[in-house]
């Protein structure tokens, strides 16, 4: 059995780490690169960067801080935000990012998955999907949640491995910050159309709920969370002491 990996996720405004709750109310939570260090440190499996205002100051900005990062840590990590050719893909894997993570621009020319898959490798491609539940069904959203598609989660979930994904990256809208657990059942559901691996994303509040997505309650193959590793609630090491206690393979 492949171990599960643990994902804090560092979103990016401006050049500093931020949090939200539901993707608004953003608040300053430290240096990136320090925080990355410190999760390297911590035995993190991987981090995630998310370049969350995205625009073409912010670009630039971003691609000299993938390349402070890759200098500072030794475990993978992927960056996303805004990508939306191969050009930007390719100078984010130029500083140093293992994969690039893309959303908005997928869901509009999916054919792009399948350009960066065949430049790059499916094992460089993260596609993220942000999706809120909508009258009984989970609608797909693009642009940091702003815009409310007519994708469906679980169809767009299977296009997205078709065209070549090496994995997805799923956050629900509706369980983001609120560390009230991960939409479980939402993760089974999709882990039973797609075969690649699906890290969920929204709701980490406990060890219990990271163990609840990573189990066969949401069968996750990996947990990214925020708020509770950068404001010191839950320490890596502790959590991954508690998660092999409870019989969940991870590395330690």
């Amino acid at each position: 059995m492949y171990a599960k990996r643990i994902i804090p996720c560092l979103d990016i405004k401006d050049g500093k780490t931020v949090k939200g709750v539901n993707f608004t109310n953003l608040q300053n939570v430290g240096d990136p690169v320090e925080l990355a260090r410190q999760y390297c440190k911590e035995m993190a499996d991987e981090l995630v960067f998310l370049d969350i205002s995205a625009t073409q100051e912010g670009r630039k900005t971003f691609v000299s801080l993938v390349e402070k990062i890759a200098k500072n840590i030794n475990i993978p990590f992927t960056v996303g935000g805004g990508i939306s050719s191969v050009e930007d893909a390719s100078a984010l894997l130029k500083a140093g990012a293992d994969k690039v993570s893309i959303n908005s621009a997928a869901t509009k020319n999916p054919k792009l998955i399948e350009e960066l898959k065949e430049l790059f490798g499916s094992q460089s491609i993260t596609v993220a999907i942000d999706a809120k539940e909508i009258n009984g069904t989970w609608r797909v959203t693009t642009h940091g949640g702003t815009q409310i598609t007519e994708r469906e989660l679980f169809s767009w979930a299977a296009e997205v491995e078709r065209c070549g994904a090496g994995e997805i990256l799923f956050t629900s809208m509706d369980h983001d910050g609120t560390k009230r657990g991960y939409a479980c059942s939402v993760y089974k559901k999709l882990l039973e159309i797609v075969k690649i691996p699906v890290i969920a994303s929204g709701g980490a509040g406990s060890i219990t709920d990271i163990a609840d997505v990573l189990s066969e309650k949401g069968c996750a193959d990996a947990a990214l969370a925020a708020s509770i590793f950068h404001y010191g609630e839950i320490r890596i090491p502790d959590l991954k002491r508690e998660l092999k206690k409870m019989n969940i393979p991870v590395r330690l």
